[in-house]
């Protein structure tokens, strides 16, 4: 009998819920669903369901060692902090492990152990990262086999509004964990640039946005992101000259949030108690302790960035809903609260390779771009591709036409070529350009 168990049904899972689903119901496959929430998994789920609803609290080891053990697959969508309790105990029980998330220190320092227990630990099976690794390396390779050479690689990804669903002025929504849009961009960036490393820190990545044109959809910004240098060899684009993996916004979101990053809101070291405090009363405080007075003035006068601060409620006499917290923490609420994703609300996932190579003595350019709209705001376009990629790996592995074993993001032809394919017939599907220069 397959049995596949995933652990968490957040933002993400909704989707990736609907495909196992129809897994277990097309394959009479055994499907686990596990969350520390009961009720939000039964609300994703339809009436009659064959999946197996689970609670569980992802600390109580041996609950969660005894659900892996009944499993041949376990899906992670777990926030990143917590794959590593999984992942000891996949290793530990023999069961192979597929996440969104990024290979981190503690999945490297157990590669050989992987290896050796014949197992597969597929990472990066997401959007960005995963779709972006699978539809980029499907052109390397392309470009490759023919002899050409790559001088410049630039791939841009980001989770929008759509145009039919934006109505505010930072022009867009959460679609996934808020946190994370808090946090993005503090560990800085770092890329290649005409043939020399480029590092830029975090006050300096929102105010440099830089700019692409996307088909159909018009004028984006984007900003770097993290450390593009290390995925040069995993590309093997080692002698790239250019070499940059970005986020997309709307122009007036990078411009905003750079406001944001000056002024410090997103701080998550200092802690304030609160007492039926006012946000206004909350920001004058936090600018006082800063000595940042004068640049919110400065800010202010500035009518674009007086409507995006206002937007978001830093001059509101609302009442912080907490006894104490950091910036972030009230930023991340106000977050939540002022751009939401309401029911009928769409999102839109938007990703552009732009490659320029040279073949043959003449030079080229491909241009590969993506476009994804949610159905509404539980079954969202974030959700369809940070989840699709999961769900179809996992099944490609359990049919056993993935073989591969090891640590593994999915940047092997064995991985992407089926993945990308049924991705295709789901509509998630890539658009080229292709141009002689």
């Amino acid at each position: 009998m397959k049995k596949i168990c995933l652990f968490g049904a957040g933002k993400s899972a909704t989707v990736l819920m609907d495909y196992l689903h129809e897994l277990s119901a097309t394959k009479g496959w055994v499907i686990s669903i596990a969350d520390q929430d009961m009720a939000q998994i039964q609300a994703k789920l339809p009436s009659g369901s064959p999946i197996i609803a689970q609670a569980i609290n992802i600390h109580d080891a041996d609950a969660r060692a005894a659900l892996i053990s009944e499993h041949e697959v376990i899906i992670s969508l777990m926030p990143p902090t917590l794959h590593a309790l999984v992942a000891k105990d996949c290793l530990t029980l023999r069961k192979h492990l597929l996440t969104a998330s990024y290979v981190d220190d503690g999945l490297r320092s157990m590669r050989d152990a992987i290896a050796e227990a014949g197992l597969l630990f597929l990472c990066e099976m997401g959007l960005d990262p995963g779709i972006d690794h699978m539809s980029a390396m499907q052109l390397i390779d392309g470009i490759h086999a023919q002899g050409g050479i790559i001088n410049r690689f630039h791939s841009h990804c980001g989770g929008l509004v759509a145009p039919e669903s934006d109505d505010n002025p930072w022009h867009y929504k959460i679609s996934w964990n808020p946190r994370n849009v808090v946090n993005a961009g503090k560990a800085g960036a770092v890329y290649q640039a005409d043939g020399a490393v480029v590092e830029k820190s975090y006050t300096a990545l929102f105010a440099e946005a830089g700019s692409v044109h996307i088909p159909s959809i018009g004028e984006l910004a984007y900003y770097p992101n993290r450390d593009s240098l290390s995925y040069m060899p995993l590309y093997r684009l080692e002698d790239c000259q250019d070499f940059l993996r970005t986020t997309l916004r709307y122009p007036a979101y990078c411009k905003g949030w750079n406001a944001i990053v000056q002024l410090q809101l997103a701080d998550d070291q200092i802690t304030y108690t609160f007492t039926q405090t006012t946000v206004r009363d909350f920001v004058q405080q936090h600018l006082l302790k800063h000595q940042l007075e004068w640049l919110w003035k400065d800010l202010l006068r500035d009518a674009e960035l007086g409507l995006l601060l206002d937007y978001l409620g830093l001059m509101s006499d609302t009442i912080i809903p907490m006894q104490a917290g950091t910036a972030a923490d009230v930023l991340q609420w106000l977050l939540e609260t002022r751009l939401v994703l309401h029911p009928s609300d769409k999102d839109m996932i938007v990703m552009l390779h732009e490659i320029v190579y040279t073949l043959n003595g003449q030079h080229k350019q491909i241009q590969s771009s993506l476009v994804v709209k949610g159905t509404d705001a539980l079954r969202t376009a974030m959700a369809k591709t940070v989840g699709l990629p999961l769900g179809i790996a996992a099944k490609l592995l359990i049919e056993n036409t993935i073989q591969l074993r090891g640590l593994q993001i999915p940047t092997p032809p064995e991985i992407y070529t089926p993945v990308l394919a049924e991705l295709d017939t789901m509509g998630i599907c890539f658009q080229e350009l292709r141009m002689n220069n």
